[in-house]
């Protein structure tokens, strides 16, 4: 309990290095494409509809030309920006602390007056929260990481924009610590949906946890080590709530992805790309076998046939015999059209996943995998990675950030406008308010 109380201090008082500012920044460049790509999609286009006919307010559907209540926008766009799989991460907490909190932080944000700089320390500070208590805790492997810790971050985030105190910082997060959801790990192997609106619930129960602390409600006195060591999990690791806090950013950990699909297919992914490229004239047609080895996490994405686009987005064999066909891993080979293609199906029955012991405890610091393809001609075509790129330890440059991001914002936005919120946001440091963001947005 010392060590919750010391973290709730150091988010009530902390000063974020504006090098950390700027990886936030470039997060949530990140983010607002994961958000803009994934709202086109058209079961988040019916929702949007659904929900943005019952309510109004100053908050912006992100992706739409929609205002709505400050609660509603948080729930779709953070059901738009999981949709995708193409949000950051952070591979020591499990999870994807930005996309459950930067909705509920510019949400908030659009009903207060607040410079871009408070608006990117809210971000990195809620994010912080989230990430650390991921950390802490080691989830029930039966249960999906979206939608748990999530909420604490989003109300640490929105109580910095209230210029919460440090008593109203610690109440918040035992209240979101009981406002998360028990969910289930089978939604991402079997393609349940419903996995897709988590990070939406979290931001959302992230605004209501706020505001129930403004009015007086109170959680358990350690109501976030209670729920994630006893009732989500049977550990928690308070010390990692303030080991080397305020030298160790978890913002500066984080992973972008380019892979449209889990970040456990994203190793043997790189593989094939690198085999691509060394082997540019290798047919499919060609191919008798391909067999992955990796950690276990990754093994457990071993479906051959996936049920719809989320169930592909989380099989490494669809998601190797996808870029193999189409020589890309991106969006447009993770639809419908491709989980039912014939093609495709009949190369990911020839994929076989192993677990490589040896790899898996190399986790969390390195994501490694090892691919051999065998061809009709008796050759093998064999190469490996350490880890995936775009991680902390190898980094994707902001120009291929920034390429991802037009790939995405195209499906919404015009070119002028994707560079107007691109621009908006790199210039948010230096903002005196936040008008220059939402009249691009």
């Amino acid at each position: 309990m010392k060590h919750m109380l010391n973290f709730a201090e150091f988010l009530a008082q902390a000063s974020v290095p504006d090098d950390v500012l700027n990886k936030t920044a470039l997060i949530l460049c990140d983010s607002i494409g994961a958000i803009v790509g994934g709202a086109a999609e058209l079961e988040v286009r019916s929702l949007t509809e659904k929900f943005s006919s019952r309510s109004h307010g100053p908050a912006i559907i992100i992706g739409s030309k929609s205002l709505t209540d400050i609660k509603v926008a948080a729930f779709l766009n953070g059901t738009a920006g999981t949709t995708l799989e193409m949000d950051e991460g952070n591979q020591f907490c499990k999870g994807h602390p930005a996309m459950h909190v930067i909705p509920a932080a510019l949400a908030e944000a659009s009903v207060q007056k607040v410079s871009g700089k408070k608006l990117l320390t809210a971000i990195t500070l809620g994010y912080e929260a989230a990430a650390r208590v991921g950390i802490a805790t080691s989830l029930r492997p039966s249960m999906h990481p979206h939608g748990t810790w999530g909420a604490i971050g989003a109300a640490v985030a929105v109580m910095h924009l209230r210029d919460a105190s440090e008593t109203q910082i610690y109440e918040v997060m035992n209240i979101a610590a009981n406002l998360g959801l028990t969910t289930s790990r089978k939604t991402m192997l079997e393609g349940g949906t419903v996995r897709n609106v988590f990070a939406g619930i979290s931001n959302k129960m992230g605004l209501i946890a706020a505001d129930l602390v403004e009015v007086g409600y109170s959680g358990d006195r350690n109501g976030v080590g209670h729920v994630f060591g006893s009732v989500a999990s049977d550990s928690f690791d308070d010390s990692a709530l303030s080991d080397q806090l305020g030298e160790r950013w978890e913002v500066m950990r984080n992973y972008f992805k380019m892979h449209s699909c889990c970040r456990y297919n994203h190793a043997a992914l790189d593989v094939i790309e690198a085999l691509q490229v060394k082997h540019p004239s290798m047919s499919t047609s060609e191919i008798k076998k391909v067999e992955v080895f990796t950690y276990g996490l990754a093994v457990e994405l071993n479906d051959p046939a996936p049920r719809n686009v989320l169930a592909a987005k989380f099989s490494v064999p669809f998601a190797v015999a996808t870029t193999l066909i189409n020589g890309s891993s991106g969006v447009d080979s993770f639809t419908i059209d491709k989980v039912g293609d014939e093609l495709i199906t009949k190369l990911a029955s020839k994929v076989r996943v192993f677990e490589d012991k040896v790899m898996s405890a190399q986790l969390p610091n390195k994501r490694p995998a090892k691919v051999k393809v065998y061809l009709k001609d008796e050759r093998i075509l064999e190469a490996s990675t350490e880890t995936n790129r775009g991680d902390w330890a190898d980094p994707y440059s902001i120009e291929d950030i920034k390429s991802k991001y037009h790939s995405l914002t195209k499906r919404s936005w015009s070119l002028e406008q994707s560079d107007d919120v691109w621009n908006a946001i790199m210039r948010l440091e230096k903002a005196e308010d936040l008008s220059e963001l939402f009249d691009a947005l």
